[in-house]
């Protein structure tokens, strides 16, 4: 009886941890390239991403480009030398990058391009806003204050990033807007190429060359941190700020004042749903070419329920 029992409990051992090795087994591995990890908008990504990842007993393995696009496609060659089950692209170059993407696809690999809009290839998934539309929502936004709070009258100033073509899809959006608008005069466009310390220094001579500016739109993250810094250093605290992406510096801003309203989109969820739909795909399973993620204008009035996530 003790040699049965013995060798029933062996065996229900033996079971389990063939259970156990085939669940790890079936668990993938997903390599998120990112632009950088020093902007929250990006860092917001990889933290969706991983609860994803978390949630589908995936690896997830991180790559931080730092503004790099050649940096991105060595990652890319990394990875499918690795053979990882899939890999995730917030493009530095969206045109650039589509050499990377057919070599993944080429070898096997889907890939899920994430917030940069990638030229039509063979990425299985593109996740993003839709720029331009939100672009418009935010003129139009714009424009009602100025008429309900301005007397109808502002100069603007852009601050932007020139290599950035979904900025430009913002920028465009916007600018189609206040087209109609006589009463904005548009002052000129600084490029702050989507890097903090050099969005800081754009804000910095768009300022100091418009002492007449009484607006400014900023089309990213940066950009919208870089135009309140150069505000606040310049003295110009009755200039009133539009822009993108929440951060510390933005709320401490629209409780102050000085930033009226800012396009809000949900980074977390970009990340989220690109490990889900590689998820999905790599088992078998079958997902939307496009998935496009909802924003919102955060204004005074509903800026509380952020206030906890940039603390």
């Amino acid at each position: 009886m003790q040699n049965k029992y013995a060798l029933n409990v062996a065996g229900a051992a033996m079971v389990l941890a063939l259970l156990t090795a085939t669940a790890h087994a079936k668990g993938k591995t997903f390599a998120l390239i990112q632009y950088n990890q020093q902007v929250s908008f990006f860092t917001d990504i990889t933290k969706g991403a991983q609860k994803a990842a978390d949630e589908e007993a995936d690896k997830l393995v991180v790559f931080d480009a730092n503004n790099s696009a050649s940096a991105q496609d060595n990652a890319f060659e990394t990875y499918i030398q690795q053979k990882v089950d899939g890999i995730i692209i917030v493009s530095v170059d969206p045109d650039g990058i589509a050499a990377s993407i057919r070599a993944a696809d080429k070898a096997g690999i889907p890939v899920a391009t994430v917030d940069a809009v990638v030229p039509p290839g063979p990425q299985k998934v593109e996740i993003s806003v839709d720029n331009e539309l939100a672009g418009r929502q935010i003129g139009e936004f714009y424009a009602d204050y100025v008429n309900k709070n301005m007397g109808g009258k502002a100069s603007l100033g852009i601050l932007g990033a020139l290599n950035s073509n979904l900025q430009l899809l913002r920028q465009r959006g916007f600018e189609s807007v206040i087209a109609s608008s006589p009463g904005i005069a548009k002052l000129g466009v600084a490029d702050g190429r989507n890097i903090q310390d050099q969005a800081m220094a754009a804000g910095e001579n768009l300022l100091t060359g418009n002492p007449t500016m009484t607006t400014i739109y900023a089309t990213g993250e940066p950009a919208l941190i870089g135009a309140i810094a150069a505000t606040a250093s310049q003295g110009r605290d009755k200039l009133k700020i539009f822009g993108w992406d929440l951060s510390s510096p933005a709320i401490a801003a629209i409780d102050a004042g000085t930033v009226v309203a800012v396009v809000q989109q949900a980074p977390d969820q970009e990340g989220y749903n690109a490990v889900k739909a590689l998820d999905t795909l790599t088992s078998g399973g079958k997902i939307d070419k496009v998935i496009k993620v909802p924003v919102e204008i955060v204004t005074k009035a509903n800026i509380d329920k952020y206030r906890a996530a940039y603390k």
